[in-house]
């Protein structure tokens, strides 16, 4: 558990000032010390690993963020190619998820965030994959370089719902990261996040710090028993994990 104030209260805007800048200035650092270091070859996968939960650990800690953990997720040691699908309700629920879950752990990126000027940049080298669904091309590129991520001990990390919910309800699951997982033949770990829509409720700047979240890691579903004509019972199957671990009905 990461043991913070536990003292909640909605940020004043000062504060919400201070939370944002802090961010930005956070991840520059790590994006910056990434760069020299790719630059001087003294980049590695582990550096990487410290330097995603150190980022993630530094922006909970400006809003005061408790966390605590529920179920075990499975040993992404082992050998098999393993995608996280969680809940999205925040922008924090990336960097709970860095703190909270082991493993080389990478977001699956939208290709837009690659346009980000030194943000793109340092993404690549870290080995964040994004998937291009519009170009079949680069799509089977993309999909290429993350099967070998996988295979390697990368950990992809993705939300299903595609966008985050302004409640913390369940939204409807989009078929790109099941087709993915589909075609990677992977393990899909389930995990909710409950009350992380109060930190930052979605499309609003109304931080409340202080706040207590949980993650619920569920029972993993081997996609490779799935064909493609199986996706629909793929997605029902995890909706259904995803839902009875936040603590409601898949509907």
């Amino acid at each position: 558990m990461l043991s913070l104030s536990p003292v909640a209260e909605s940020a004043t805007l000062l504060r919400r000032i201070g939370v944002v800048v802090g961010s930005v200035l956070v991840t520059l650092g790590y994006c910056l010390d990434v760069l020299w270091r790719a630059a001087a070859r003294r980049l590695d996968r582990a550096r990487v690993d410290r330097y995603t939960r150190g980022w993630a650990a530094a922006l909970l800690r400006l809003v005061r963020l408790q966390v605590c953990v529920f179920g075990a997720p499975p040993n992404f040691s082992d050998g098999r190619r393993y995608i996280i699908l969680c809940t999205h309700a925040s922008h924090y629920d990336i960097p709970v998820s860095f703190v909270a879950l082991p493993g080389s752990i990478r977001m699956l990126a939208k290709s837009e965030l690659y346009r980000i000027p030194v943000l793109g940049l340092t993404m690549r080298l870290a080995e964040f994959p994004s998937i291009n669904r519009h170009k079949r091309t680069q799509a089977l590129a993309d999909l290429a370089r993350a099967r070998q991520m996988m295979e390697s001990g990368i950990v992809l990390w993705a939300a299903p719902e595609g966008t985050r919910s302004r409640t913390g309800e369940l939204l409807p699951f989009k078929k790109g990261c099941f087709h993915l997982a589909l075609d990677t033949e992977a393990v899909i770990v389930p995990v909710a996040i409950r009350g992380i829509h109060r930190v930052l409720p979605a499309r609003s700047w109304r931080f409340n710090l202080g706040q207590q979240v949980s993650v619920h890691v569920g029972e993993p579903i081997d996609a490779a028993t799935y064909t493609r004509e199986d996706l629909p019972a793929l997605m029902a199957e995890t909706r259904q994990r995803i839902a009875a671990l936040l603590g409601g009905s898949a509907v």
